[in-house]
């Protein structure tokens, strides 16, 4: 039986220039290492650079258990961000995409990705013209749109998406009601918007499902989503409800929220 969660895309780097510290991260990275901490396993289907940022991407995955079996290491620098924080929200300076330019799924890593119950992708992993080939093989498919449910990218994934997460942390409860019929008609079987402090909204085509943030302390709210998801989706695994499914994504996402950097 298909038990496993495949993470697919970028990874990068976070420097916190005024703490003088990196930290290993990317979506897709963040994912596999919060299934891992809920007790599911993950892989990590991806590239990294060739550089020392590279190797302490795989290094982290590694001490984590994550299955970097098919993680490609492509000639240049893994991509990086540069962070800083106010009032304990992390805010992105610049991103540089390094070698993800060159990233493109091979066919064998295709087929390792059928062998899992979940695939997960995030908006910029350069997957979204893979995902046909992947829900046909079975597979749930997962898609991360971030707060861009709109670009070009979300839109050619979401037909073959299964279940498509998206960040609002600033619309009406009216419009965001709106938003997520339309995205669900565009193919998803479950919509979830990410809301911040605000909590989430779940959809399902017939129901809308809320759920409050948890309470905790914020000391930086880097991989909070992306917690979230990794939360949401392992509590799919387990056969769980929607509304149970939202607390553990929730619940995963304090926990991430309490420390500095993404894991």
């Amino acid at each position: 039986m298909k038990s496993a969660i495949a993470c697919i895309g970028d990874s990068c780097v976070d420097y916190y220039e005024s703490l003088g510290q990196k930290f290993p991260g990317g979506n897709p990275v963040n994912f596999a290492v919060y299934v891992r901490r809920l007790g599911g396993d993950s892989s990590f289907v991806g590239a990294v650079g060739s550089d020392e940022d590279g190797r302490l991407v795989l290094e982290a995955l590694k001490g984590k258990e994550v299955d970097v079996s098919h993680v490609q290491v492509l000639p240049g620098p893994t991509p990086n961000t540069h962070v800083v924080m106010e009032n304990g929200n992390r805010v992105f300076t610049s991103y540089d995409t390094g070698i993800m330019e060159d990233f493109r799924l091979r066919p064998e890593d295709l087929d390792f990705i059928g062998e899992h119950a979940i695939a997960v992708s995030a908006l910029w992993g350069r997957c979204e013209n893979d995902l046909a080939a992947l829900k046909a093989r079975g597979v749930t498919v997962v898609f991360d749109c971030a707060d861009l449910p709109d670009d070009p990218a979300a839109q050619k994934a979401l037909p073959h998406s299964d279940i498509a997460f998206f960040s609002d942390d600033g619309s009406t409860v009216d419009a965001l009601m709106q938003k997520m019929r339309e995205l669900a008609a565009k193919g998803p079987s479950v919509v979830v918007a990410m809301r911040g402090a605000e909590g989430s909204m779940a959809y399902d085509g017939q129901t809308f499902y809320l759920q409050r943030a948890v309470d905790c302390k914020v000391v930086d709210t880097l991989g909070a989503g992306d917690s979230y998801i990794a939360g949401f989706l392992y509590a799919t695994l387990l056969g769980l409800p929607i509304p149970k499914r939202m607390r553990m994504g929730s619940e995963n996402a304090a926990i991430t929220i309490g420390y500095v950097g993404a894991w």
